[in-house]
């Protein structure tokens, strides 16, 4: 029977060799590969071909298992370094093997408390780890909250760390053998060396690009590493477009964006923006509103909505307005993440690669909708039911002109329910009714943008206002949100503001971006609702538009100057639309027009895509030269204009921070 003392008695009977010295990282080196390894396995099987084709498998496993042994070799570096530094004289005492057992315990548990987090991260967004995990790691407080109140935390802990203890326990004998070696200089040279070299070769052969070459999103997602990616978007937290994407003379850009019709002060030359540049579009309306409510709905994709034939009835009052007001049929996301969409919804701008504006610093007095309206004597609030200090929100709104309103100013005694994110959506609405009926009472006209929460994990709400019982998950969050908009829409028809007031609903992007290919086009698709019964009449929009062109079309249908500030175009300006649209993730940066998706990537690539009209499946074709020169100008003229300061203007609408260059300078 082998016993402790007889592996002890073994060891220092027989001389120690290197292996010895290295057995105990090498085997759980070999342990976190096998997990890594079956984690990706396990998510090709619940893709299935159908997702993932054959022909891709074998190619997806190796690419993997390169990732996967550069991940470890960084990982077990401190466990080779230990190894090399602790004394022959501690190896034996109780308290270092104590310390020996909780650390391997703890390895392993971290091991599958990341294998199982890289499953719940799947499932909710069909990527590795990326540049949400960041975020998520950045606001412990709504993350952790969300996680508990969304799973039963304690007995997923309890489940792990008695599995983590189990498989301790098979590493008993290799966790003796360490505690009884007897280390020489030359085994702590190698294994120092070891610590130092392993780490440096993986971050010199490895790169998170070679996840790429598939041609198949899927694919390409598995072939890395969870934590890998998670380290690449840490790093990548803001990618400079000069410096990875196609580019061009600016001047060349400036001319294809004023081709375009975009009025906003060209980069590469002085031009005067007109500031007294009066709106002058025709509008299909009786009259222009007064106020506007814009209710930004968290997660809201068009596919929910029975008026884009969803059919599960899910959103009865949403899809009325939708047949009582004016439906745009074709309206686009233009990211995947909450501010994404309020950088879009307030500053009209193309998607800069990396962090949106709104998490950047130096994003202060810009020209978004609260900078333009207020010298011109409009009120512009922001209203958010969860704590504003999640993904800077409360900093940026109210560094752009918008008085903001969040979790902390609404009263505990009209709070109903709330979760981790904020307080239901109904608590929300009517703390924007009391606030708006106080602001109406100044006779001065307002511009309030409401931002709603409900329709998030862990998807909790109120009981008794719905016929799906809370936790109600995506269905029931939504069904709720379209109760609490529904309801909010009631309660304004008494107000006397109501009969002046434009109310428009929006998503900020969809609920998932899941798809075969990074850009999948229905994964962008929203809703957009314009609906005042007074002068709005029922009708349908056909254009294909981007959530970047509301903002100039706020500006235009209440009558002021401004929307030449914005790169988006008013809906209803004189000429042919555009049909265009912007949707991105980050780093693929697409342009949809004509159907035609022209995608910009990293390392200066440029891939097309032709989208069917009808189901949105993209199938990959020619690159079209001008509509690559078109998406080019875009956003790299965005990007631009953001890192040269040339989006700030003050008070009085003129353009700050900004000093064009000579003619023609170049990209």
């Amino acid at each position: 029977m082998i016993t402790d003392d007889s592996i002890d008695r073994h060891i220092m009977q027989t001389r120690t060799t290197l292996r010895d010295a290295a057995r105990l990282p090498l085997f759980i080196a070999v342990l976190w590969t096998a997990v890594f390894t079956l984690l990706r396995l396990g998510l090709l099987l619940y893709l299935g071909p159908t997702s993932v084709p054959w022909a891709l498998w074998p190619g997806v496993m190796l690419k993997g298992v390169m990732f996967d042994l550069a991940v470890v070799c960084i990982t077990t570096a401190p466990v080779f370094l230990y190894e090399a530094l602790i004394p022959n004289a501690w190896r034996r005492q109780r308290w270092h093997r104590a310390l020996r057992w909780t650390w391997v315990w703890v390895s392993v548990l971290v091991m599958l408390f990341g294998a199982g987090s890289e499953v719940t991260f799947w499932l909710e967004f069909a990527t590795r780890f990326n540049f949400i995990a960041v975020d998520y790691l950045i606001y412990t407080q709504e993350v952790i909250g969300n996680i508990r109140q969304s799973y039963p935390v304690p007995a997923i802990v309890t489940g792990l760390g008695l599995a983590a203890a189990a498989v301790t326990i098979g590493l008993r004998k290799q966790v003796h053998l360490a505690n009884a070696v007897v280390l020489s200089w030359r085994h702590r040279a190698a294994l120092l060396l070891s610590a130092v070299a392993l780490p440096l070769l993986s971050v010199s052969l490895t790169n998170v690009d070679q996840m790429q070459g598939a041609g198949n999103a899927y694919a390409e997602e598995l072939s890395g590493n969870g934590l890998y990616s998670l380290a690449a978007a840490m790093r990548r937290n803001e990618l400079d477009y000069d410096k990875f994407y196609r580019t061009m003379p600016q001047a060349q850009a400036d001319a294809i964006l004023k081709g375009l019709d975009v009025e906003r002060q060209p980069l590469s030359q002085a031009i005067q923006v007109d500031e007294e540049d009066p709106a002058s579009d025709p509008l299909p309306f009786k009259r222009r509103p007064r106020n506007v409510v814009l209710i930004s709905v968290e997660s809201l994709s068009a596919s929910f909505m029975d008026t884009f034939g969803a059919g599960k009835h899910l959103t009865p009052r949403l899809d009325r307005l939708a047949r009582e007001g004016l439906l745009f049929e074709h309206m686009y996301a233009t990211g995947t993440r909450t501010v994404r969409g309020l950088e879009s919804l307030s500053l009209g701008t193309p998607p800069v690669p990396g962090q949106a504006i709104v998490r950047r610093p130096n994003n202060e007095h810009l020209a978004t909708l609260g900078e333009i309206l207020k010298p011109q004597g409009v009120d512009s609030f922001f209203f958010y039911g969860g704590y504003g200090y999640f993904d800077n929100m409360s900093a940026y709104f109210d560094a752009n002109g918008y008085q903001v309103f969040d979790r902390t100013d609404i009263p505990k005694a009209d709070v109903v329910f709330e979760n981790v994110w904020g307080v239901a959506d109904e608590v929300m609405f009517n703390h924007v009714i009391k606030t708006l009926g106080a602001e109406a009472g100044k006779h001065r006209p307002f511009f309030a943008h409401v931002m709603t929460t409900s329709n998030h994990r862990p998807y909790t709400y109120p009981d008794g206002r719905i016929d799906i019982k809370s936790p109600g998950g995506r269905d029931g969050a939504v069904k709720y949100t379209d109760y609490a908009i529904g309801k909010f829409i009631d309660d304004a028809r008494r107000q006397p503001w109501f009969k002046d007031t434009l109310f428009i609903i929006i998503a900020d992007h969809c609920a998932s971006v899941a798809g075969k290919t990074k850009l999948p086009v229905d994964g962008y698709h929203i809703p957009l609702i314009f609906y005042a019964p007074d002068f709005v009449q029922p009708d349908v929009f056909k254009p294909v538009v981007s959530q970047l062109d509301l903002a100039p079309t706020i500006v235009e249908m209440m009558g002021k100057n401004g929307d030449d500030h914005f790169y988006g175009r008013p809906f209803f300006e004189d000429g042919p639309p555009l049909n265009r649209a912007f949707i991105s993730n980050y780093q693929e940066l697409g342009y949809l027009r004509d159907g035609i998706l022209t995608v910009l990537l990293p390392k200066r690539r440029v891939q097309a895509y032709k989208v069917d009209e009808a189901t949105l499946e993209t199938t990959p074709t020619q690159v079209n030269e001008v509509l690559m020169n078109e998406a080019i100008a875009y956003y790299q003229t965005a990007s631009r204009a953001f890192k040269q300061g040339a989006l700030r203007i003050d008070l009085r609408g003129r353009w700050l921070g900004h000093k064009p260059g000579p003619k023609g300078d170049g990209g």
